[in-house]
């Protein structure tokens, strides 16, 4: 899992989208950053939600950062899509769990959930992330769309880096204990 949360645990503001605030922590590290996660990935995992936005503003985008994400294969998780026209993006209309099982099982190397808060609770629950990566902006919203607010259990997980940028942003990476 990657996201990008503000230090009151909201990843998106009030509004679908809302997310000017990520400028405050975008910069050269962060972006470096990106560019490493986007290299070693070879999935990228999205919901309905984040799967629309996200292919708006990608196909029409320029840069490495760009390039990656356009050209690595995307899976989005919908009931209610007919079509999925970002290059190189599968549907699958079924239930997600048993997909991302099966391509586990097959070793299908690193897949990314980016954004996807409904997708990713789905997986929280079910256990199915290996490791979670958040960065924390310094940003307090008071509103918004929080992750981790979605009815799940308890969870202690285990610290395996973290990384303060010059933006005053922190990036975290877990695992589950």
């Amino acid at each position: 899992m990657w996201n990008v949360l503000t230090l009151d645990g909201y990843f998106e503001g009030a509004e679908s989208w809302e997310l000017d605030w990520h400028n405050d922590v975008w910069g050269e590290e962060l972006e470096r950053f990106s560019l490493d996660q986007l290299r070693s990935a070879d999935m990228l995992l999205f919901g309905r939600i984040t799967y629309e936005g996200m292919a708006a503003y990608w196909q029409t985008a320029e840069g490495e950062v760009a390039d990656f994400m356009n050209n690595l294969p995307k899976l989005v998780f919908s009931r209610t899509l007919k079509a999925a026209d970002w290059a190189n993006t599968m549907l699958i209309n079924d239930h997600a769990v048993p997909a991302v099982l099966k391509l586990k099982q097959e070793g299908a190397g690193n897949m990314f959930v980016f954004g996807s808060g409904n997708l990713s609770a789905t997986f929280i629950r079910e256990g199915l992330f290996d490791e979670y990566r958040l960065l924390i902006a310094p940003v307090i919203l008071g509103t918004g769309n929080v992750l981790f607010g979605h009815g799940l259990s308890r969870q202690t997980l285990k610290l395996l880096e973290s990384e303060q940028l010059a933006s005053g942003g922190v990036i975290l990476r877990y695992a589950p204990k």
